[in-house]
């Protein structure tokens, strides 16, 4: 086999308050000068300034920036502001730190990951999601040297962010079929660590599912390490395969064909449960699981009319044809996916 480079965090802080030692942390990692902080318009209140401030007295020149939405133009913004820094900092849910994660690996700066919501795996992991003219398309990046994960802040967090990012877990279980498949009809190269990994991560949650509940901390502190775990296992791989299947491929197609998209957890967690059933799995334990965590598991819960679901579903086969999975090349006809749906209560 070919020699592979696998990147993973070389520190990660978990815990109420640990947004407070954000300067400790970077001097301990030995950065020195200038920082580019980027945040939202809410997450910087929520999060930036207190990064900021522990920054600035341990001695960091900080400057920031705000951005609102994942895009290319944004990332650009960003790269244009990394000039003579030592390293950034994204402050803030997903879009935030894909934003600040792609743009630091094209200036070829690290990047620390400070998450103020635990809505998806991006948390710790080497892909970044943006929005382009038609959707939305994963990117590789350099994964974060570090990441802050204060719990306490992401605990005040809503709960439909929390609630997504167990979608986002969840949905390893179809993701690491596809890949199974994959691997037995196209010999794809299959990893028994990533797999191992994602799967337990996907278990653990599902096992926890009771406990995800509003304001309490102890939920933060499990959603959160098991993002970073999930993104452990993409690192591990080489490719986002085990946390990213057939389900993933719906979730992208809805992003290109609803008026109005929901989170990507949420899209993730009603997708894995209809692929579950595909692969002829126990799919009622997934939206059972859902429910408990408080996850949407209905069409009507996302805010998306049945019909954008029926034409995700038979759409879903055209997002990255290279990626193999239980869609097949040809994906589902109208029919098929609408029985589908509804059999699982989708629609």
């Amino acid at each position: 086999m070919d020699a592979r480079k696998i990147q993973l965090p070389r520190e990660i802080h978990t815990g109420p308050g640990v947004i407070d030692k954000t300067g400790e942390i970077c001097t301990d990692l030995r950065f020195k000068g200038n920082v580019l902080v980027v945040s939202g318009p809410n997450t910087l209140k929520i999060g930036g300034e207190k990064a900021i401030e522990s920054l600035e007295e341990k001695g960091f020149n900080v400057e920031k920036i705000t951005i609102k939405e994942a895009s290319e133009k944004a990332v650009e913004t960003v790269r244009n502001r990394i000039e003579d820094t030592a390293l950034v900092l994204g402050v803030g849910g997903g879009k935030v730190i894909d934003v600040a994660k792609l743009a630091s690996t094209r200036a070829n700066i690290h990047f620390i990951s400070v998450p103020t919501a635990a809505s998806h795996d991006g948390i710790a992991s080497p892909r970044a999601s943006i929005r382009d003219g038609d959707g939305t398309v994963s990117l590789a990046a350099n994964s974060p040297i570090g990441v802050i994960g204060d719990t306490t802040i992401i605990s005040q967090a809503p709960l439909r962010l929390l609630a997504a990012g167990c979608g986002d877990i969840v949905s390893n279980y179809t993701a690491i079929l596809d890949w199974k498949l994959a691997n037995r009809l196209l010999n794809e190269n299959f990893s028994e660590s990533a797999s191992a990994l994602s799967l337990m991560t996907a278990k653990l949650i599902m096992r926890s599912s009771d406990s995800i509940k509003e304001g309490l901390e102890e939920s933060a502190r499990l959603v959160v390490k098991s993002l970073i775990s999930s993104g452990f296992a993409i690192s591990i791989a080489g490719t986002s395969r085990p946390a990213s299947g057939s389900e993933h491929k719906f979730s992208h197609a809805l992003d290109r064909i609803a008026p109005k998209p929901a989170l990507h957890g949420e899209q993730c967690g009603l997708g894995t449960i209809m692929m579950m059933s595909l692969h002829g799995g126990d799919w009622k334990c997934i939206r059972d699981a859902l429910k408990m965590m408080h996850a949407p598991t209905t069409a009507y819960e996302i805010g998306i009319e049945p019909e954008y679901i029926i034409e995700a579903l038979t759409k879903a086969h055209e997002i990255r044809r290279e990626r193999y999975t239980i869609l097949g090349d040809r994906g589902l006809t109208k029919e098929a996916a609408e029985k589908l749906a509804i059999k699982t209560g989708v629609i």
